[in-house]
């Protein structure tokens, strides 16, 4: 049988259907990736380019098929994908009994003359590679690189029938199925193919990435080389020489050697060995080599559409050799409309971060942020063409809610107050922003103030802002009773009319978000402001005589904050339902998920049943990670208020339960207010009096500060209902598969649905997309259009973060407990006392500061949402501290000093 013939119909998923189970490279066909696996199917990519790769075969993912097709190996299978992706022992145990069984597998006489057949066409004798290509490796989300087996100097029949049979088996590999496992990978659906190639005769191999993978840079291609085969530079085996090149003016802008102490060569008989090099000292490539291989991967990604991860080798007639490509997954995708390489570079930050959220945002979410955004952008005085396309400032990359700075930085009072609003609102962000003012790229264009200054002067004017500031002086009651009156206004806006229409739906929530929403911000924001501004005053009133820490405790305790009365209702209704004994054990002894099925059938005891409902009724427009439209709302599905619920029933301890600690902080709030005052009295009674006007009016108005997100989530959730009718429409005409399914288009694509457009495979798309951001961990904070993530060049030395974690002061106080890691509060258990550590938070987790016994944060600064309810709380918190979540781990005892900012972990 030759190398292409077909392997004859037998069982399994494709009986009846002729498979080949070896291929030529060469003969790979495009979107072959289920047949061939991620590293044959790039190799072939690139052979069609043209490019130089050594000559090999392919056996296929069928051949696998054939041999694994067994009753226990199912079996395993199906044990392995029941498996938790935490469970290290099981997931080991598992992938063991699988290779085993793998390699116990008899290999069908067809398959081995295939092979052998194929093999013979290479040569007689001659060394190859045989390296493993699975469906589920090199793809653009996941490289999966180094999880499978490889082989290097294979020669002969049996050997290389061997070898082949051991990348079967690598598929099962502890690491190989960890990682699929993180991945969220189904092990019944991965397969492997095996590629067999030629082996170069290598002088000199290594590694070349055409962007830049620790900082992100697109056309800096990084290079690793040294002596002899590549695996000595992708193993970790030797120290290589390392370079950086800049690929558009060929300049080579780092040059580090490495000792290079082994070489591995290929020797007689395709054995390698290793050797150490006589020229370890000089470098292994000289400039024009460095410039020739940075423009080969220049064109290999021009070729392939993405920046790749190269191995390649040099031979000893100088012929540069691709052996594999990958695409590079952890860089960061670039804006739509980011500027081509060589132009001027603009700076875009991440406002999901700074708003909390570090999953991908829905699309129809997205669509809302646009229309939002030329809402802001209109009452700025700078009208929006197309406002579903959103102001030019907008940017999506990586599914992330962007803003262009970089007009903002150009500009003296932007670059003044931007990095000064970010010091109390994210503060690392804060610091990336000022290391980039000395940029050529962001030179001083505007110096003036004037047009700032007469933009502000125009828009206070428009909404009465000075009116609002004096009547916030003046009475505070009187600014609550307006806020009041504005919010019921706001609901008889939120309440949509009775459309039948579809068209008609989608156009309400487009005039809500494009027209109604962004209006009412500035009548909520400046009381809040003035709050916060005469807190300002006091401290510099005060001077030497209050510390941080003190001031920050007059912020504990206060009144009128939506959020804070939110988790104490929640807290409420725990208390009620503690109080029935029969409903409390119904909740301790039940998945929040099957209460909220009761709650559904209005199933659950009295007591819960209409608390619940009650709290739904005030605050089911609320959820986590509730700035996107798409997600959904408590009202729609309340398992996580339940778990949360089931939480605070737990906390027996009547000290630490948050009524009690909420009334704590107020009066801790009151006396510090007297001492402070006191204190300024020892310098006169007119700035006793000052200060204590100024901390007074604080008190009363730094708490609405939250009522103006409460307002734009709840016209989110009104949109979000009229858009789920659409939904259901949609569905139950075929043009969607679910309802749910709408959140994954936008308005424009709603309405060629409504016209009878089919969007199944749209949304398909879109949730393959979404899935795959979900998995992303790093997310930047600003980012450049050439994919630079400045925070990667300015971040500390990981050896800097092992001992203490700094990050910036939140919320005073030292606490030492179990740190628990919470990634997603969905589901998440934190026990009483417990030390909160999160990527990020946003009002729908706040609910989990109740019984916590601390705040670790990435994001924030002193300011930011999850600062100020830990302050309200009076539980210590750190914020902004870079890798929280990657160096603490659940269980971990730790120490927060919520005045110094720092996490430590207690000697001994």
């Amino acid at each position: 049988m030759t190398a292409a013939s077909a392997e004859p119909a037998g069982s399994g998923p494709a009986a009846g259907l002729q498979q080949p189970t070896v291929i030529q490279l060469s003969a790979i066909p495009r979107g072959a990736l289920e047949q061939v696996g991620g590293k044959a199917l790039h190799l072939a990519e690139l052979i069609s380019g043209g490019f130089t790769v050594p000559e090999g075969f392919c056996v296929t993912t069928w051949a696998y098929r054939r041999v694994v097709q067994d009753a226990a190996v199912e079996q395993r299978l199906d044990d392995l994908a029941a498996t938790l992706p935490d469970d290290a022992s099981s997931l080991s145990r598992l992938a063991q009994d699988i290779a085993g069984l793998v390699l116990a597998r008899p290999v069908p006489a067809d398959i081995t003359e295939s092979v052998v057949a194929a093999y013979h066409q290479l040569g007689e004798a001659v060394p190859v590679a045989v390296r493993s290509s699975a469906t589920a490796e090199d793809l653009p989300f996941a490289s999966f690189a180094g999880q499978q087996d490889t082989y290097l100097g294979v020669v002969g029949d049996h050997a290389v029938l061997e070898a082949v049979r051991a990348c079967w088996a690598s598929l099962w590999n502890a690491r190989a199925v960890s990682y699929r496992a993180g991945q969220g990978l189904d092990p019944r659906a991965v397969r492997l193919a095996v590629v067999v190639q030629r082996m170069v005769p290598a002088q000199v191999a290594g590694v070349l990435f055409t962007a830049d993978p620790v900082t992100g840079r697109r056309r800096h291609a990084v290079i690793d080389a040294a002596p002899g085969l590549g695996e000595a530079v992708v193993s970790g085996a030797v120290n290589p020489d390392h370079f950086v090149v800049d690929t558009a003016s060929s300049s080579v802008l780092v040059r580090r050697l490495g000792d290079k102490r082994v070489r591995i060569r290929s020797g007689a008989g395709g054995v390698t060995r290793e050797e150490v090099p006589p020229d370890a000292d000089l470098a292994c490539l000289s400039d024009r080599q460095l410039r020739d291989l940075a423009s080969l991967g220049d064109r290999v990604e021009h070729h392939v559409g993405s920046p790749q991860d190269i191995e390649w080798a040099i031979d000893p007639a100088g012929t540069v050799w691709l052996v594999q490509t990958r695409p590079i997954t952890t860089l960061y995708p670039l804006p739509a409309d980011a500027p081509p390489p060589g132009s001027a570079r603009r700076v875009y930050f991440c406002l999901s971060l700074a708003q909390g959220l570090q999953r991908p945002i829905t699309p129809m979410g997205l669509a809302s942020f646009r229309l939002l955004g030329a809402s802001v952008s209109q009452l700025l005085g700078r009208p929006t063409p197309d406002r579903r396309a959103g102001p030019p400032v907008y940017a999506d990359p990586g599914q992330r809610l962007f803003v262009d700075l970089t007009g903002v930085l150009r500009s003296r009072v932007g670059r003044s107050l931007m990095p000064r609003v970010l010091d109390v609102m994210e503060a690392r962000s804060a610091v990336v922003l000022r290391g980039l003012l000395g940029e050529p790229d962001l030179s001083l264009t505007r110096r003036s103030p004037l047009p700032f200054i007469k933009r502000v002067s125009r828009i206070a004017l428009v909404h009465g802002v000075p009116l609002q500031v004096a009547q916030a002086l003046a009475s505070p009651a009187a600014t609550h009773r307006r806020l009041a009156r504005l919010r019921a206004s706001q609901g008889r806006r939120l309440t949509a009319p009775q459309l039948r229409d579809p068209h008609a739906r989608l156009d309400w929530v487009e005039q809500l978000l494009a027209e109604d929403a962004a209006p009412l911000l500035p009548r909520a924001m400046p009381p809040a402001a003035t709050g916060l501004a005469l807190l300002g005053l006091a401290s510099r009133l005060l001077g030497a005589d209050a510390t941080g820490t003190e001031l920050a405790t007059v912020l504990r305790g206060l009144p009128h904050n939506v959020t804070t009365q939110m988790n104490l209702a929640l807290w409420r209704l725990a208390q009620d339902v503690r109080s029935e004994p029969t409903a409390a054990a119904l909740v301790l002894d039940s998945s929040a998920s099957g209460l909220a099925q009761l709650f559904w059938v209005a199933d659950l005891p009295t007591v819960l049943q209409e608390g619940l409902e009650r709290f739904l009724a005030t605050y089911g427009h609320r959820s986590v990670a509730e700035i996107d439209l798409g997600v959904p709302r408590w009202a729609d599905d309340p398992t996580y208020v339940l778990g949360v619920l089931t939480n605070y029933l737990r906390l027996d301890d009547p000290q630490l339960a948050p009524d009690a600690v909420f009334a704590r902080s107020e009066r801790e709030a009151e006396t510090m207010i007297t001492v402070l005052t006191s204190r300024a009295r020892r310098r006169s009674a007119a700035r006793a009096g000052v200060v204590g006007f100024a901390l007074r009016r604080t008190r009363e108005l730094a708490g609405i500060r939250e009522l103006p997100k409460d307002w734009l989530v709840r016209a989110l959730a009104a949109a979000r209902g009229e858009v789920a009718a659409v939904g259901a429409g949609l569905a139950a005409r075929g043009c969607l598969d679910a309802p749910e399914d709408v959140f994954y288009l936008d308005l424009t694509e709603a309405h060629r649905g409504i016209d009878g457009a089919d969007l199944r495979n749209v949304v398909a798309d879109r949730r393959t997309a979404y899935a795959q951001e979900v998995r992303r961990r790093r997310v930047p904070r600003v980012l450049l259009s050439d994919g630079t993530e400045p925070e990667s060049e300015q971040r500390p030395s990981p050896d800097a973060v092992v001992s203490a974690l700094r990050g910036t002061p939140a919320s005073s106080g030292t606490v030492t407990g179990v740190a628990r890691v919470v990634l997603d509060p969905s589901g998440a258990r934190l026990e009483p006392g417990e030390i909160l550590v999160a990527p990020s938070t946003d009002p729908g987790w706040t609910p989990l500061f109740l019984t916590a016994g601390g705040l670790v944060m990435e994001m924030g600064g002193a300011n930011s949402h999850g600062a100020v309810v830990a302050r309200e709380y009076g539980i210590p918190a750190v914020v902004g501290v870079p890798g929280a979540t990657d160096v603490l781990r659940s269980g971990d005892t730790i120490t927060v000093d919520g005045a110094a900012g720092t996490v430590t972990r207690p000697s001994g």
